[in-house]
Parts: C-alpha cells; sequence; structure tokens
C-alpha cells in the first residue's frame, strides 16, 4: 500500500491509550480530523486526516524503552510529512522520579534537533491547572488530591519545575501566568529570554483555557510540544482550521453495552458507587482471587454472571478499590504483578464480552485500556463526540461492524460517567 500525499498537520506521541483519546478528543473539537493508532503502524497512513495520535503504552515502562517506542513514534510520523510533533503525558504529570517524561522529552529534542520546548499538564476543563509552577488539581495541590496514593506512580510534590528537573539533565525554568496573560508576543519574548539563559525545557502556567489559547499561536513554529491534552485547544488554529460538527462523527451504535474499570483513582471510585446506587448490575474482581493460576476460572465466573443480563442494559465489572486494599494486595504480590494480573484479567473479560455481542464498551484506567485495547486487536480508532472533558467515543473497524469504545483516564468523568456514557451515543 502506497501512502496518500498528506497535509498532515500534527504528529502526536502519547504515552498511554487513555491519554491518547482525551488528546485527539480535544483536537477533533478544535477542528482536526483525527486518527488514533494503537502502537506504531507498520504501514503508511492512508487516510487522509489532519492530525495523527500514536497511542503507546510507555508510562511506566523501563526508560529506555519509553525512548526507543517514541523515537520509533516519531520516525513513523515524520515519515508520514508531520510538520508538528506534541508528546502527550496526563494532566496530573505522573510518572516515577526517574521518568519517562523528561527521559523521553531530550530524547525527542535530540532527534528533532532542538534545544527547546515547552512543558504544561494544564487542562482547566478538567480541574488541571498550573500557578507559578505548581500544579493544582481541583483545588487543592497535586500531591494533596489522591495522587500520592497512585499505585504506581505516586506524586508526593507539586512543583513542576523541581519534578521536571529531577528527570532531565537540561535546565528547566518557568514561563508564568503574568506573561502569559500578556499574549502571544510576550510568551515568545520570555521564550527568547529563557533560551539566552541555558534553559531548555519551560513549565508554562495556564489556569484557564483563554491562557491556553493565548499559548497556542506562541508555539506554532516550534517542532516538539511536550504537554498534557490541554494545549490541543490552542494548536489548530495555527494550521487555519476552525471546530466543525463534521470531524466528530462516527458510525451509528448498536450492540449490547458493558463497562469494564481497572482504575483506582478517587473520580473512578465514585463512579463504581453511582453506577452501582442507580441499580445497575456490578461485579468485583478481587486482585487476591487472581492469584495462583485461578484468573482463568474468574474470568469464565466473570462472562457467566454477564451473559443473562447484558440483554437489559449495561453492566460493570471493576477491580476498582480503595487505596488501603489495593496496596495490601501488592504487599502480597508486588506492585507490577498485581497490576499486570489485574489488567490481563479484566483484558480477558472485555475480549469475552465483546464475544458476547458488546458493541459498546467504556474502559475505566490507563493501564487497563491499553489491555483491554490490546486484548480486542485494536490497531486504529475513529475519535468522535465528547462524553466528559477528555474523553470521547471512538470506532474501530472490524468485520463485525465495528466497536464503539470510550478509554477513560482514572481521574477524568463526573460522578454518572458510567450511566451517560451511552446516552451520548444514542
Amino acid at each position: 500500500m502506497s501512502a496518500l500525499k498528506l497535509g498532515l498537520k500534527l504528529g502526536c506521541i502519547a504515552d498511554d491509550f487513555t491519554g491518547a483519546t482525551d488528546l485527539a478528543n480535544n483536537l477533533v473539537r478544535s477542528g482536526m480530523r483525527v486518527v488514533q493508532t494503537i502502537g506504531v503502524p507498520t504501514s503508511p497512513l492512508a487516510a487522509d486526516v489532519d492530525a495523527v495520535v500514536v497511542a503507546l503504552k510507555s508510562r511506566t515502562i523501563p526508560a529506555a524503552e519509553a525512548i526507543a517506542q517514541s523515537l520509533d513514534a516519531l520516525k513513523w510520523l515524520q515519515a508520514q510529512g508531520a510538520e508538528q510533533i506534541y508528546f502527550k503525558y496526563c494532566s496530573t504529570f505522573d510518572s516515577t522520579p526517574e521518568g519517562n517524561i523528561g527521559p523521553v522529552t531530550e530524547a525527542l529534542m535530540d532527534a528533532l534537533g532542538t534545544d527547546f520546548t515547552i512543558a504544561t499538564p494544564a487542562f482547566p476543563d478538567n480541574g488541571r491547572t498550573v500557578f507559578k509552577g505548581y500544579l493544582f488539581a481541583g483545588n487543592v495541590l497535586l500531591n494533596e488530591s489522591g495522587m500520592q496514593n497512585h499505585p504506581l506512580t505516586p506524586m508526593t510534590d507539586s512543583n513542576l519545575v523541581r519534578v521536571m528537573q529531577a528527570q532531565t539533565k537540561r535546565k528547566v525554568g518557568l514561563i508564568d501566568y503574568k506573561t502569559v496573560a500578556l499574549g502571544a508576543s510576550a510568551i515568545r519574548d520570555r521564550i527568547a529570554t529563557l533560551r539566552a539563559e541555558g534553559v531548555s525545557v519551560a513549565v508554562v502556567d495556564a489556569t484557564s483555557n483563554d491562557d491556553l489559547h493565548l499559548l497556542g499561536p506562541a508555539l506554532k513554529d516550534m517542532p516538539l510540544v511536550t504537554a498534557g491534552s490541554g494545549v490541543a485547544i490552542g494548536l489548530p488554529a495555527n494550521f487555519g482550521l476552525k471546530p466543525s460538527l463534521q470531524a466528530s462523527q462516527l458510525p451509528a451504535a448498536s450492540g449490547l453495552q458493558a463497562v469494564v474499570s481497572g482504575s483506582c483513582s478517587v473520580a473512578t471510585n465514585a463512579q463504581v458507587a453511582h453506577f452501582k446506587a442507580s441499580g445497575r448490575p456490578a461485579m468485583a474482581i478481587n486482585p487476591a482471587a487472581l492469584m495462583n493460576g485461578q484468573s482463568e476460572a474468574v474470568v469464565q465466573q466473570v462472562l457467566a454472571w454477564a451473559a443473562p443480563l447484558l440483554k437489559d442494559g449495561p453492566v460493570l465489572v471493576y477491580s476498582t478499590a480503595e487505596p488501603e486494599a489495593v496496596k495490601a494486595v501488592q504487599a502480597q504480590l508486588g506492585v507490577a504483578e498485581a497490576g499486570a494480573l489485574v489488567e490481563h484479567a479484566l483484558a480477558s473479560v472485555a475480549r469475552g464480552l465483546v464475544d458476547l455481542g458488546v458493541r459498546q464498551l467504556v474502559v475505566a484506567g490507563g493501564e487497563t485500556s491499553g489491555a483491554c485495547v490490546q486484548a480486542l486487536d485494536i490497531a486504529q480508532l475513529q475519535i468522535g463526540p465528547q462524553i466528559d472533558p477528555g474523553v470521547p467515543w471512538c470506532h474501530a473497524p472490524s468485520e463485525t461492524g465495528g466497536l464503539h469504545i470510550a478509554l477513560k483516564s482514572g481521574n477524568f468523568g463526573t460522578e454518572d460517567f458510567f450511566s451517560k456514557a451511552f446516552g451520548v451515543l444514542q
């Protein structure tokens, strides 16, 4: 298959699958036609789109592997003619002290031959704001938001300059809210000053969407942008694009409905509780029950429970638990082993639910989403309408008519997210 002559404007690399759809969602809402790929494609782009988001599962893997995967994605995007590269990470900036945000950023800068980029996870629509370099989640500092209890990437410091500096050999600086408020010209002047001072990465304050729209024009000629998904709302205008309903159209939805949740975030815990309180059927998977080779038996038990219920509406299968319960299982199995065991089981459940006729599937949790997408052998997603900020419905084409799937970051969505998501498709 030969590549089409395309005007690919933005090439994006996301470090997890929910983050990829989060970014794609914002680009679509701002007028870009977007395709999301699962992993680095092995063939040329065969669709006339404005942006491609390559979804990796690289947030928590060893830094060297994350770098290698990200550079492979970069090479493919460059081969498709991408005019600008966007490295997308979570709006909670979560990572281990060693990375992977800093190391991947440096590797991409080296590969692109650029000596400067910005870094900001700000996403005001979802309560993620940056002020004087500190990241807030809602009205509290990140390290007081529940993210300090994240089972894989606990965040105990909200100072992004300090967090980023610990992960990179390059000097990190700040473009503060006063400069951002003055607009693109002032931001460009501040960038010039920082570069003269030897700064290579600048954390950028943003407390509102207005800030992100002011920042956008200043990034027009920057080879590499690193950010959460919020910055995306200010970039399509640089390419002469405006919001359009056509950008988010998906095929009509049909089939049975289900939710699979593996996130342990505060937001997802509340969503699970709301779904159960609404009277809908829900079944919990106890991570401890998966040990000693019992995973397959647990999966079959879940599917046998779900099969007669699906005809009456969505069912929920979840491993969501409070931080104390998660830590207890980790103490038995180890952090990585416990996470992998749960992800594999939920991915098998998702595969089984689709085999039962589910064609509308919500998946909660970044790692869980990655495992489910891989188990379902999804290679590409068309991005559709938004359910909540950062979470769109997507469509994966297949011989059976396709699957509508929503990949929800653990921290995103209102309490009634699981219930209302299916209404959006109708």
